[in-house]
């Protein structure tokens, strides 16, 4: 009799594994959640976008209640009507019940596990994908109760019109649509309610993952199952014959630590303990029938390369870490009176920084602080040639690769970046002061230009002002010019055929 590690599932690596849909995302790269607002894209915990065009969402906020909103094709919004909205719906039913493993299928369909192991559908159900024993579509979240109810589901997976459970204790439960073995009940015949996979016996399972038509299973040994379609080679055997019952596939001895489907392709992926992953199956119409080593940091990225449309294959997590990256902490110790070892004082006003940031950042710097500048032994080091605005920006952009300013203060630190020798910074004062030029402040700018030598941002002004001439002559800064700029202004003015008229 085997025994069932269902402990290790909390612990250790294996808990680690369990939390693959913990995937941190930036929903805003989402197209269809540019329908929200600020405020509802910043309480969003998870996420989920599916649907066969991408045209329908699922979310959890902080406050674990449930929100859709998208086209409702085959019901599958589960508000309760056949309605579209870009307005989120809440889902009642799903609030506070702690959303731990959601999946879709072609219809679509959607199937959910919470962390109490309770299982909910709804949706298209053509084929009893819902495994509620009938064929009507589901048109709000309903309770999967047949044959699961005793189980604790951790985890649900969904092909194109099937769909499986995963129970706490390692068995795989499936349902629906089974023309091509995709159940692995070693059968072709559909199944209206959740079947145990029984040619799984003796064997732990803690995850599970579907294509379009096939399934994959990944024991607690790291040891990799499949079964199903297999016109494109997709569950990895070196042939394209469909399995109607579970076979393990061979990855080079390695232990696999993760794998991945989506209903929407013929795609398998799997990650090994030493990182690697491999894919096999439809890949840009070609067949790889054995699983292939590729040059992917993590599975995600083989169905950002090759599924479509731009759908999410599992249930992805907005929350933020504690953890921050190099670049997020020295953003964050900017100007910090805790940690910096050296003062700037600009215009009256001090300005904490780190000689170190400075030292690598800056050549300037690193002159100034390893060499026998006076500067070196100082705590406090006065700056009188600019003003504060433009020092604090130079500053801070050492610690952040960014620039905000308005394009007058950006003239001054074009002229600072222009001594300093930063020409990135030059580029990106350019750019800045390109993105600001107007009316009024163009001839100011134009004379910035020619002042330090930025003979890109000088021809860019030039033609702005001569599109503008006759506003631009208006402006107080035009009569301010000093004469031998303004000479050469209408004159260079005058060759573009400026005056003609």
């Amino acid at each position: 009799m085997r025994q069932r590690p269902g402990h290790l599932i909390r612990s250790g690596w294996l808990r680690n594994l369990m939390r693959h849909s913990n995937i941190m995302v930036d929903v805003g790269k989402w197209p269809i959640f540019t329908l929200l607002s600020p405020q509802e894209i910043a309480s969003i915990r998870k996420a989920c976008v599916f649907g066969t065009s991408a045209n329908e969402a699922i979310y959890i906020t902080h406050n674990d209640e449930v929100f859709v909103f998208g086209l409702n094709c085959s019901n599958c919004l589960g508000t309760g009507d056949s309605q579209s909205t870009i307005v989120p719906k809440k889902l009642e039913a799903l609030c506070g019940k702690k959303i731990s493993s959601l999946s879709y299928g072609s219809g679509p369909h959607v199937v959910l596990c919470t962390e109490d192991g309770e299982v909910y559908a709804w949706g298209h159900n053509g084929y009893s994908q819902l495994g509620n024993g009938a064929t009507n579509q589901g048109v709000t979240p309903v309770q999967v109760c047949t044959n699961l109810l005793l189980k604790k589901v951790v985890e649900v997976a969904c092909g194109s019109h099937h769909s499986m459970a995963l129970s706490f204790d390692g068995d795989v439960y499936g349902w629906g649509y089974n023309g091509n073995g995709q159940l692995g009940l070693g059968n072709n015949g559909n199944q209206l309610t959740p079947c145990r996979v029984a040619a799984l016996q003796g064997v732990c399972v803690f995850q599970i993952a579907c294509g379009y038509a096939h399934t994959l299973a990944l024991t607690d040994e790291g040891l990799l199952y499949a079964w199903g379609a297999n016109t494109y080679g997709q569950l990895g055997n070196g042939n394209k014959s469909n399995q109607l019952s579970p076979l393990q596939i061979m990855m080079e001895k390695e232990r696999v630590v993760e794998i991945a489907a989506c209903h929407s392709a013929h795609t398998s992926a799997a990650k090994t303990q030493s990182g690697q992953v491999y894919m096999w199956g439809q890949c840009r119409g070609q067949s790889v029938v054995l699983p292939h080593l590729t040059h992917f940091a993590c599975t995600d990225d083989v169905f950002a390369c090759f599924a479509t449309p731009a759908v999410m294959w599992r249930l992805l997590s907005v929350e933020q870490e504690d953890f921050l990256t190099v670049a997020e902490s020295l953003k964050k110790e900017f100007d910090s009176p805790e940690t910096s070892d050296l003062k700037f004082r600009v215009d009256g006003k001090y300005i904490h920084v780190h000689k170190a940031v400075l030292k690598i950042r800056c050549e300037h710097f690193r002159t100034m602080f390893q060499s026998y500048w006076n500067e070196d032994m100082k705590e406090v080091i006065e700056v009188d040639q600019f003003s504060y605005p433009v020092y604090r920006a130079f500053l801070e952009y050492l610690y952040t690769d960014s620039v905000d300013l308005p394009p007058e203060d950006a003239i001054g630190l074009l002229d600072l970046a222009t001594s300093y020798c930063e020409n990135r910074l030059k580029k990106l004062c350019q750019h800045i002061i390109k993105r600001g030029i107007t009316v009024e402040n163009a001839f100011s700018l134009l004379s910035a230009a020619v002042r330090y030598d930025a003979e890109d941002l000088e021809d860019f002004c030039f033609k702005f002002c001569v599109n503008h001439l006759t506003e631009v002559t208006q402006t107080t800064a035009f009569w301010q010019m000093d004469g031998p700029l303004l000479k050469e202004f209408i004159a260079k003015a005058s060759k573009c055929g400026a005056f003609k008229n």
